[in-house]
């Protein structure tokens, strides 16, 4: 239940009183320029992401082309919707105030830096930019949690910096120029990504579900929930690894979050979208958990695998939360409007396709451009409902 506290204030959008609005609303609220930035990097990056893998772009900083597109998605796009979920999510947590304004329009400026170096400078300049946020983000979210004495959510505080070494191991990798390495670091990002999602899904995708269905029960498994998660990270690490006896371990584990997800109904939300993209972005953990345990069998591409956690899993799970997070903290109703549907709708058909063409080889470049314009229309269709709103004060007029 400890993590149910973690999560629930801020995902059901309640907000402690506080102090009358002060400062550009752009900056009130940790959520507000990092999910934005965060779209916009996901449309630019996918963009451009074409003309770098062809040569058309050379990045200055040398990092191979794949290595640049998942380093971009991975600790680009993601990371920067979990660094303004967590400053979002600090402030209600600890009752402390987290970065605004100037302080937290320079963490912005950095991440920024961050990208742009990625294609404009040499990897030294790369690695000191973007090595440097995760582990201040870290520092800052760290500092808090002792202030406020709030060592229940110290695992959220390892998993950031967690993410902040896997980052500093791909940029030394990427200095020595070890691909093998630096493909190893990214990895493992996403395993870290995919544990955490494993975590945090597991209480507020029932307790969501719950919310809306008055009478709905839903019985605890917290067995069947640490065998999952635990499978799953073993599994992943075997795999990373190319280690013996990772085929078994995923496909179990794939099983074990099969049943998991079974059992918070999903089915009961259908009629609800900001509810069932959630249900349907955990079932590609599932689903790409079940294509790892092959690629490690042999019998498909490890891509395939790769992109159902990254794409369907993990870039449904954000979009899903991002609309839900910012309706709630601009006082809005939780109720997707056509435009979040649609949203949703070219998010699954990127995942789709994605997936489709590292199995249908034949078919790679079509299915993978069409994916890539998918994937850029979700988070277009986002920029376009949410932009106004995460720039404007809230509609109730409260400070945030």
């Amino acid at each position: 239940m400890a993590l149910m506290t973690i999560i629930e204030p801020v995902a059901f959008g309640q907000r402690p009183a506080g102090p009358a609005p002060r400062g550009w609303p752009g900056l009130r609220l940790g959520f507000r320029p990092f999910y934005l930035v965060a779209a916009l990097a996901a449309v630019a990056a996918m963009a451009l992401w074409p003309a770098v893998f062809m040569g058309r772009v050379r990045l200055a900083s040398g990092l191979a082309p794949t290595l640049w597109h998942a380093h971009e998605m991975i600790f680009g796009v993601v990371m920067a919707v979990v660094v303004g979920f967590l400053f979002t999510a600090g402030k209600a947590w600890t009752g402390l105030a987290t970065p605004r304004g100037p302080a937290l329009g320079a963490l912005v400026a950095l991440w920024l830096a961050a990208r742009t170096a990625g294609l404009l400078a040499p990897a030294w300049a790369f690695a000191l930019l973007d090595g440097a946020f995760l582990p201040l983000v870290a520092a800052i979210f760290v500092r808090l949690l002792v202030r406020a004495g709030q060592w229940r959510n110290a695992p959220v505080a390892l998993t950031l910096s967690l993410l902040a070494a896997a980052n500093l191991a791909f940029h030394a990798a990427a200095l020595g120029g070890d691909a093998a390495d630096g493909l190893r670091a990214l990895l493992a990002g996403l395993v870290l990504l995919i544990v955490l999602e494993s975590l945090i899904g597991g209480r507020v995708i029932p307790a969501f579900t719950r919310s809306v269905n008055p009478g709905l029960r839903l019985h605890g498994q917290r067995a069947l929930d640490v065998a999952a998660i635990g499978s799953s990270a073993l599994g992943m690490g075997l795999w990373i690894g190319e280690l013996p006896g990772a085929a078994p371990v995923l496909g179990a584990a794939a099983l074990l979050q099969a049943a998991r997800l079974l059992g918070w109904k999903p089915w009961a939300s259908r009629r609800r979208p900001i509810l069932w993209i959630l249900h349907l972005s955990y079932a590609w953990i599932c689903a790409g958990l079940a294509l790892l345990a092959l690629a490690a069998a042999g019998a498909v591409a490890r891509s395939a695998g790769v992109h159902a956690l990254a794409v369907g899993a993990t870039g449904g799970l954000v979009l899903g939360m991002i609309t839900r997070t910012a309706r709630g903290h601009t006082g809005r109703p939780l109720q997707a409007s056509g435009l979040e549907v649609a949203a949703y709708a070219a998010l699954m058909l990127a995942a789709i396709l994605r997936v489709t063409a590292a199995l249908a080889p034949g078919w790679f470049t079509p299915l993978v451009c069409s994916a890539g314009v998918a994937w850029i229309a979700a988070f277009a269709l986002y920029l376009i409902r949410f932009a106004p709103w995460l720039m404007s004060a809230r509609v109730d007029g409260k400070d945030g």
